[in-house]
């Protein structure tokens, strides 16, 4: 069994401007420290025939693709049990790739 913590999905926009508004709405539309403050309306229009012309599916749209990071947060409460002191372990990580052959040689048997 394999564990995933990423998706990466792949969505279509009309053109740059639709992708752009949804990267504004999801924090990234300021990720450049260095950039100019004006930036003109020529440049995003040559930017968005470019952007077209390199990555247009056969239907006109464009791709844009997406990971998705899956995280969990945990914070102690009392209601819950402490957990275990950091380095009070007394199996390795490294001997639980053992556990499947266990397994499988409890099923034959």
């Amino acid at each position: 069994m394999v564990w995933e913590d990423t998706d990466e999905i792949q969505v279509n926009y009309p053109g740059m401007f639709e992708l752009m508004e949804d990267l504004k709405g999801m924090g990234e539309s300021n990720c450049s420290w260095n950039r100019k403050a004006l930036l003109h309306r020529d440049t995003m229009l040559a930017a968005a025939a470019v952007y077209r012309e390199m990555y247009r599916n056969e239907d006109g749209s464009i791709p844009a693709t997406y990971q998705i990071y899956h995280m969990i947060g945990w914070k102690y409460h009392d209601s819950q049990a402490r957990p275990a002191e950091r380095g009070s372990a007394t199996v390795s990580f490294g001997e639980l790739a053992k556990l499947n052959d266990v397994v499988s040689q409890g099923k034959k048997e």
